[in-house]
């Protein structure tokens, strides 16, 4: 161990410390010991005997924002803030959960708006988010996109059925319309006579039987041990950004999705 820091170059060792150590190196154009401790003036005859130092002693050179421990990089520091203290150092917030962290990193705080629709070039902080502004007909430029051409589109790319389900017999959507005779007049509402939800208006009842919430399920989780089933594209590329079965990661998904809207790549994650 060396209680003063030392020039690699001619030895001169100084009792003031490392400051004085640096403004000899930068006046003389003199060097460091090239197996230094981050944190203290030992130094070492090789990188392993360095590490091996400062791993024992805490010494490395990326101090945690909440405890003392120390890591090698800056990266290996920021994984275990957010692995052991649900903490973003960027913006100084500890979160109660793993997924509440997970959510705000994946949030448009950290991504902004980095995913463009391949149609009309918007900007989307997620996949989920582009897919949504397709599947719903909300692209000026795909307004021939709908929930069944876009399913047809991703099964023709999709032979094996990773996410897509084989419908043998399905020729699209079932179109529902509701009447007067949906009236509750018991619950002075507008009642829907598949699941029973009430409703303020005829239009809102029938916005409501068409909506991809009575529909056959289009999609399944390629994880077959998950086996969720899903109505719409947007809902399972949420499911897999969640990492809620380990089948994939956020970052691929971002990758693979415009790619598969487009119509120019395979289903693969």
């Amino acid at each position: 161990m060396y209680s003063d820091y030392e020039c690699g170059s001619c030895h001169k060792t100084f009792e003031a410390g490392w400051q004085a150590r640096e403004n000899h190196l930068r006046s003389t154009g003199h060097h460091a010991p090239t197996f230094e401790c981050d944190s203290c003036p030992s130094h070492f005859r090789s990188e392993t005997a360095r590490f091996q130092h400062m791993d024992a002693l805490n010494h490395f050179e990326w101090e945690c924002s909440l405890c003392n421990e120390t890591w090698p990089t800056d990266e290996q520091r920021v994984e275990h803030e957010h692995d052991d203290h649900n903490y973003c150092s960027e913006c100084e917030k500890t979160f109660a959960n793993r997924n509440n962290l997970k959510m705000h990193l994946n949030s448009r705080t950290h991504r902004g708006q980095q995913i463009r629709c391949p149609f009309c070039a918007g900007s989307y902080t997620t996949a989920t988010g582009l897919t949504h502004h397709i599947e719903t007909g909300s692209c000026p430029k795909a307004a021939g996109l709908t929930r069944d051409t876009l399913y047809k589109a991703v099964r023709s790319r999709d032979p094996g059925g990773l996410i897509t389900k084989n419908l043998i017999g399905w020729h699209g959507s079932t179109q529902y319309e509701a009447n007067d005779r949906s009236y509750n007049w018991n619950r002075q509402r507008w009642e829907c006579y598949l699941c029973h939800h009430l409703f303020g208006s005829l239009a809102s009842l029938n916005q409501h039987l068409n909506s991809p919430a009575h529909q056959k399920a289009l999609y399944h989780c390629p994880n077959r041990s998950c086996g969720k089933e899903f109505t719409t594209l947007a809902g399972i590329v949420n499911h897999l950004e969640s990492e809620s079965c380990g089948c994939t990661r956020f970052d691929n998904v971002q990758r693979s999705i415009p790619g598969v809207l487009h119509g120019n790549r395979s289903i693969a994650f």
